[in-house]
Formats: structure tokens, sequence, C-alpha cells
């Protein structure tokens, strides 16, 4: 057992290490903050997408949210979502460092996913999610997750991990 409290292998050393390198990989909170939203927004468009066709497959406990007979579409969500993270921003909450930063980080990654994946919807006015059309949201997403780009922003970090598990493997 070496003198920091591990284990022969590391173990205890492990999540520390990955800390550092988060934290190295991610010291501007600019960068933190639009690596924290690529990941949100991919994670939220997958589960979005399995979600709907759930829904539409009728399996699991999923259901379409309807109001009054009126079907509210996720994209709904996704706009409040982007109004509430909008509001916190212009009034400087989630813009330094810490907890609310990445938090609405996260939550504005969430909220693009859910409106981009029904862009095919405002474009056309008229619900296209399984016509044709609907393939317009999926270029929207593409479009939108470039700017985001988690191969961009967050290339080095993932490149250290690379390296630190490439590490991991050869003891």
């Amino acid at each position: 057992m070496s003198d920091q409290g591990t284990t022969p292998d590391g173990a205890m050393e492990e999540p520390r290490r990955l800390r550092a390198l988060y934290l190295h990989h991610f010291s501007d909170p600019r960068r933190e903050r639009l690596f924290l939203a690529s990941v949100a927004f991919f994670v939220a468009f997958a589960v979005t997408r399995i979600v709907v066709h759930a829904i539409r497959d009728d399996r699991g406990p999923f259901h379409n949210v309807e109001v009054g007979g009126t079907h509210i579409h996720h994209l709904v969500w996704g706009i409040l979502l982007l109004l509430l993270v909008g509001y916190l921003w212009l009034w400087q909450v989630g813009v330094g460092r810490g907890i609310a930063s990445r938090l609405t980080s996260l939550a504005f990654g969430v909220g693009s996913a859910l409106t981009l994946d029904e862009f095919a919807l405002w474009l056309n006015l008229e619900d296209v999610y399984w016509a044709k059309q609907g393939r317009e949201s999926i270029d929207a997403v593409v479009l939108f997750g470039t700017l985001l780009s988690i191969g961009l922003w967050g290339r080095p970090f993932f490149r250290a991990l690379w390296r630190e598990a490439g590490r991991l493997l050869r003891r």
C-alpha cells in the first residue's frame, strides 16, 4: 500500500486522477460550460429519440403528454427550459464557476436537444416528425451539435482520458 492511502493497484487514487484530468482540461469555465452543454445535448437527443420511438411503438411506461386534449410536444418543454436558462444567464446566474454554471449548461444542452428534435415541426408548422420532412430535425441537430462539438471542446480531455485508460490497462 502506498503512503497516500491507496491500495497497491491505485484504486483509491483513480477518482482523484480523473478529477484532476477534468479540472486540468476544463480550467476555463467557458470551455467547461460548452463541454457540459455538448454532452447534455447529445445525451438528451439520444434519450428523446428512444422515448419517442417507445411511445410510437407503445412500449414501456412512456406516453404522450396531453393537456385538455392538446398534445404537448417536447419542443415546448425545450423552449421553456431555454427561456429559463436565458433568464438566469441575464441575471448572471451560472456564468462563472460552480454548480450553478454546470447546471445551467446542462439545462441549456437538454433544452436545445428537446427543441431541435422537433425543428421540422416549427419549420413546416405541422407535425412531420415521422414524415420525410422530419429529417430536417436531424439536420438541425447535426448542425447545432457541430457548433457545440464535444470533439472540439472536449478533445484534450478525452485524449488524456484515453491515455489514462491505457495506463490503467498496462498495469
